[in-house]
């Protein structure tokens, strides 16, 4: 299956960005670029791109994808980009054959939505398939005064256009087509009309023309500077929540890490910065904060204190970055996990080391010998247990869990340091963290496999 991205147009709404549309960042990520790598994700890997304003440009630029995603473009120019999106659709013809998506570049998606849909279309019409959104009151997602509308009974499509006066849901952007829609699009250009939407008209009149329901799904058009804001709020909210739908977040990471971490890197998210870098200066933090903690006196203790729980922060934003600028992969989160390990090993060593200017040094560092294994153990086991969680929510049990997590034993650090308590927030944390893991153990026994 191929799919066809509409490209061509020029954005007049949004060209304040400096870019053309396709162009323009989105987290991170060019618009075009983005709906490419979410229908790769759905197993697509040809595709035809229609281009216009700025057709060198985005070219250049949409060419040099097909190489970083291993996968099939061709670039199609419309020399007649400022009419009508109907012609856009009609320079593909010729290159399909067969049914295929069509989807506008300046369309943002939940994946759900794509992968929900494109499994529904395997079922190939004879006509046309209109993802349609059905949220009619209230739409904060929607841009009423420029958005398609749509009427449709029986899962058919009746009426569609930006003008209809009766209607009961928006066009996505997203449809599945087969060929016969160049035909009902030069019937309806004879008509007058060489609108994308005029072709559906036609399609319609014959009874060709089906709607998908996409259910809660959110999409935006983000022609606009105040749908790109809003649409950009949402994902990088969404981009972020769990897909198994079950917090695995630690307490401190759900309602103070995270609120911080998603600041920061909506910021980051438009810069050259990679995961990677931020992953380090993560690490580098924690190391400096162990080092400050060789330091006698309070301000050291503080500090260090400080610098801790400012890593742990940071320490959430490489995967934010990685999940919005499709930047994932197996290598950098093991790598994170690794650099999170030593980060708690320099940490808790040098609060150890610091407690012995006021306490027995045995004491001290056989505390921080329990806490330093606690926490690895913790880690160790956060694998087994968080499967056990996740199979816990497929049997319908609750979807919020406290978890002691790193988000968690920083965050103590952090006090203890406030307080000027070390030797007491050493013991603190062994004891917490063994006990921990030795419940975790009767938790997943009890619960069946381990």
């Amino acid at each position: 299956m191929k799919g066809v991205i509409l490209a061509a147009g020029k954005g007049s709404r949004i060209s304040m960005r400096g870019k053309p549309k396709p162009l323009i960042p989105f987290l991170g990520l060019p618009l075009i670029e983005r709906n490419i790598a979410n229908l790769v994700s759905c197993g697509i890997r040809d595709f035809i791109v229609v281009v216009g304003y700025r057709a060198d440009e985005v070219k250049s630029y949409v060419e040099s994808l097909a190489e970083k995603y291993g996968i099939n473009i061709q670039v199609i120019v419309n020399n007649e980009w400022d009419k009508e999106n109907g012609w856009s659709v009609l320079k593909a013809e010729g290159q399909v054959q067969e049914p295929f998506v069509l989807i506008m570049s300046d369309h943002v998606y939940e994946s759900e939505i794509l992968e929900s849909f494109l499994h529904r279309v395997e079922r190939q019409p004879d006509g046309v398939i209109l993802a349609v959104d059905y949220k009619t009151k209230a739409p904060g997602h929607i841009d009423l005064d420029d958005v398609t509308k749509v009427f449709t009974e029986d899962g058919k499509i009746k009426n569609i256009g930006k003008d209809i006066d009766k209607y009961n849901g928006f066009d996505t952007g997203l449809f599945f087509c087969s060929p016969v829609i160049f035909e009902a699009i030069r019937e309806s250009s004879r008509e007058g009309d060489t609108s994308l939407s005029g072709g559906i008209r036609q399609l319609a009149k014959e009874g060709k023309a089906q709607a998908f329901d996409i259910g809660d799904g959110i999409w935006y058009d983000v022609d606009t500077e105040e749908m790109f804001k809003k649409a950009e709020k949402y994902f990088l909210k969404k981009y972020n929540e769990p897909k198994q739908k079950i917090n695995l977040d630690g307490p401190i990471s759900r309602l103070l890490n995270r609120k911080i971490s998603l600041l920061i890197s909506r910021r980051l998210v438009y810069s050259e910065v990679t995961p990677m870098q931020v992953s380090v200066f993560s690490f580098i933090l924690s190391v400096l904060a162990g080092l400050v903690f060789f330091l006698k006196g309070y301000v050291p203790l503080l500090l260090g204190g400080i610098l801790a729980q400012i890593s742990s922060v940071i320490d959430g934003v490489d995967g934010e970055i990685a999940r919005m600028k499709n930047m994932r992969s197996e290598f950098g989160g093991w790598f994170d996990s690794v650099l999170d390990r030593y980060s708690d090993a320099f940490v808790l060593f040098g609060l150890a080391y610091h407690s012995t200017f006021y306490h027995n040094s045995f004491m001290c560092w056989l505390a921080g010998f329990l806490a330093i294994i606690g926490s690895f153990v913790n880690s160790y086991s956060a694998d087994k247990y968080d499967g056990y969680l996740k199979k816990r929510l497929r049997e319908g049990k609750k979807r919020v869990y406290f978890r002691v997590g790193r988000d968690l034993r920083v965050f103590i650090v952090f006090l203890g340091a406030l307080a000027n308590f070390p030797f007491t927030t050493l013991a603190a944390l062994a004891a917490l963290t063994n006990v921990e893991n030795v419940r975790r153990i009767v938790v997943v026994m009890k619960g069946g496999k381990v």
